[in-house]
């Protein structure tokens, strides 16, 4: 929970990283995976360089470009939401509640465009995967895209990757 407070805070504010943050993360980034960086916003590509760096310092340096791909990427399935800060803490929320699967469910039975939204918000793991893959990514990084929240006995990166990459996102 205070990951996610922590989260919220920073969302407040839409602008982006650092120049010398964006600049050094598009350098790790193949071309497809930056026009991807670049349709994410303010405040996630801030999030997604402060994991990558994170991840980095926890595998001792030893980090190559598709891991610093992955955690620069991870979240880039929530392009295709398009929700503000508000509604994916209401999402958030409402998903502890009342279970994901559950709001996943009902988000698909149709009807509007903000239910039709929060479903892709809930399952931004799955398209950011498929958003990677379309663009070149490489397997570990489409892989972590994709099983970012999983449990670790389901995930096909390595296992030391894995868990530098989750400690860094703090989810």
């Amino acid at each position: 929970m205070r990951h996610l407070a922590s989260r919220f805070a920073g969302a407040l504010s839409p602008a982006g990283p650092a120049a010398s943050d964006e600049a050094w993360a598009e350098a790790a980034l193949l071309d497809g995976e930056r026009s991807l960086w670049r349709r994410m916003s303010g405040p996630d590509r801030r999030h997604a360089v402060g994991v990558a760096r994170d991840t980095i310092e926890l595998l001792g340096g030893d980090a190559d470009r598709p891991v610093v791909a992955a955690a620069l990427l991870h979240d880039v399935g929530k392009v295709e939401a398009s929700i503000g800060t508000f509604a994916r803490v209401l999402v958030t929320l409402l998903a502890m509640a009342a279970g994901r699967d559950r709001l996943v469910q009902w988000s698909r039975r149709g009807g509007s465009s903000a239910r039709q939204r929060i479903g892709l918000y809930l399952t931004h793991d799955r398209l950011g995967a498929e958003l990677l893959e379309r663009a070149g990514s490489d397997r570990l990084t489409v892989a972590w895209a994709g099983e970012h929240h999983l449990a670790p006995e389901r995930w096909s990166v390595d296992a030391k990757v894995g868990a530098a990459l989750k400690a860094a996102d703090g989810d």
